[in-house]
């Protein structure tokens, strides 16, 4: 079969795509493709409407298609997320050089104000949910860097705690949006294969920030001014550098496939194309109740939830109070933020091996029950060895082997991302998980008080409860989406369908699909990719464990 077959053009419509598998996979033309591209329905509908035909995927044109969106995007996600990081990790180096002292912190004042910001995230996740769905990512994404970058810039203005917490109020506002844009943007530019790593990549700016961050403020700690004490010099040199990069994401930062500049008009057919089976749709503007409807009573949504709220608290404890419980091993100040460098570079190690093994094995769960083991036993390090000066290297190497655990974040949203469809459905689903993130976080900080170090029995050991119920927790979402994809099995029977479909979007474009005995599998030929159904609607949907 020819791989560069002609282009049927006619300006036929119907109702939905036909198209078979083998065309996908050998390069055969696909037929006409048109379709009635309402303004309810996904945009990837009336681009191809517009084009009046619909592309051929294959691997040679994908991985052209592919390398160009990496090139735009990852820059620009990355950037954003190690500012994002780097700014909230500002408190905690604050904290070493004479935050709590100048500003009059005392019993938990310090640990509210790193509660505060996900607090703001918390109650603000309705209304970025719903932005997500009516406003251009692209614009969403540039404002709220500004606007965070010049809340950290006037913390250097706050001496006091009142001050303090209203800036770190507004910080949290203007970050809310941000995790749950860069899961929006996974999952409208890339297939379900290669979401883990893209989601990891950008999570692991948190060890990167650690290792880099904690380089540069080391440097800044070093300066002497008369103007201003060392952790204001913190703030306002990373909260100006924020407000530069939010110029950079209003000029390169692409709204969606269907509109971005950097791809011709071939190319973002291809984009497209790479995306259908993913069966989750790209991009719709119109807000869908039945969808939210939908998130809420899904039983699955509550287990991103329960998944995000489980570790985001020792999270929350362990970001916050990290430098503080190296420097109570018996450390100086400048020595306390250089030995955060090995603790990012574990974190950057655990997070992209996790990514990568998801990818390989091709299922998330197991990879997530694998990263909650070392942080169990660092906690019961932390907890039995005596801290004292003679103890100083296994107790680092405790808290250095707690620091896998932001390995687990970015494969929980991938897991999520890659089991819901429908837009408004996603971005609401995604909205549940960062609640559970952000009540985690409001918690974790508050087990941990400066009245407890060094010790710091509480949070320790209440971090490594939660450790256990998280792999508890895993292996329970395991199963509930192994019953569900019994469902639509089901389903596709009774709509005279083959039970088995293959999951074409976790396998590489051209692979050869075959079952268990080596025989081809017949892929449906209904194609509900570009619906706008939901993934209880779409009876195509194939779930991830």
């Amino acid at each position: 079969m020819s791989q560069h077959g002609e282009i049927t053009q006619s300006k036929c419509q119907q109702d939905e795509f036909v198209e078979t598998i083998e065309a996908e996979e050998a390069g055969k033309p696909t037929s006409s493709v048109h379709v009635d591209a309402s303004p309810k329905q996904d945009q990837a509908l009336q681009l191809i409407e517009d084009a009046g035909y619909s592309t051929t995927l294959t691997p040679e044109n994908n991985k052209r298609v592919l390398q160009k969106i990496d090139l735009r995007l990852l820059p620009i996600l990355l950037s954003i997320y190690f500012l994002q990081q780097l700014d909230k990790s500002t408190l905690s180096y604050a904290s070493v050089f004479g935050l709590v002292e100048k500003a009059h912190l005392h019993g938990k004042m310090y640990s509210w104000l790193g509660s505060v910001v996900y607090l703001a995230q918390l109650i603000f996740q309705p209304v970025v949910s719903y932005l997500l769905v009516k406003v251009p990512m692209g614009k969403f994404m540039a404002a709220s860097v500004l606007l965070w970058g010049i809340s950290l810039s006037c913390m250097t203005a706050a001496n006091s705690f009142a001050g303090l917490l209203v800036c770190r109020l507004f910080l949290g506002i203007f970050e809310a949006g941000i995790a749950p844009a860069f899961i929006a943007v996974t999952q409208m530019w890339y297939r379900r294969l290669e979401q883990p790593v893209r989601l990891g990549s950008w999570y692991a700016m948190n060890g990167v920030v650690n290792m880099v961050g904690s380089l540069i403020t080391y440097g800044l700690g070093h300066i002497h001014s008369s103007v201003f004490e060392p952790y204001q010099i913190i703030f306002l040199f990373f909260g100006l550098i924020t407000i530069g990069v939010s110029v950079a994401v209003l000029l390169f930062m692409p709204d969606s496939p269907t509109t971005a500049k950097f791809l011709n008009e071939e190319d973002k057919l291809v984009a497209i194309e790479r995306l259908r089976m993913n069966q989750q749709g790209i991009e719709s503007h119109e807000w869908k109740w039945d969808h939210v409807k939908e998130a809420c009573l899904d039983l699955k949504s509550w287990f991103w939830f329960a998944l995000m709220f489980t570790i985001s608290i020792p999270s929350g404890g362990i970001t916050t109070f990290g430098p503080l419980i190296v420097k109570s091993f018996g450390f100086n100040s400048l020595n306390t933020i250089l030995l955060n460098v090995p603790f990012g570079a574990v974190q950057l190690i655990a997070t992209m091996g996790g990514a990568w093994l998801a990818t390989y094995w091709k299922k998330k769960g197991p990879v997530l029950a694998l990263l909650c083991i070392p942080p169990i036993a660092g906690c019961v390090m932390l907890l039995r060895i005596t801290h004292d000066a003679a103890h100083k290297g296994p107790l680092l190497a405790g808290y250095y082997i707690i620091s896998v655990y932001p390995g687990i974040t970015p494969l929980i949203y991938s897991w999520s991302a890659a089991n819901t469809a429908g837009e408004t459905k996603k971005k609401v689903t995604t909205g549940i998980l960062i609640v559970g993130q952000c009540v985690g976080n409001v918690i974790g900080p508050t087990l941990y008080t400066t009245e407890e170090a060094p010790l710091y029995h509480r949070g320790l050991l209440s971090n490594l409860a939660l450790f256990c119920i998280l792999f508890c927790l895993i292996l329970l979402n395991m199963g509930y989406l192994t019953i569900l994809n019994k469902k639509h099995e089901q389903q596709r029977v009774a709509a005279g369908k083959d039970a088995k479909v293959v999951d074409h979007s976790m396998n590489e474009v051209g692979a050869a699909q075959t079952d268990k005995e080596g025989m081809p599998v017949q892929q449906v030929a209904n194609d509900n990719a570009f619906k706008d159904l939901t993934d209880w609607q779409n009876e195509d949907f194939v779930y991830v464990y």
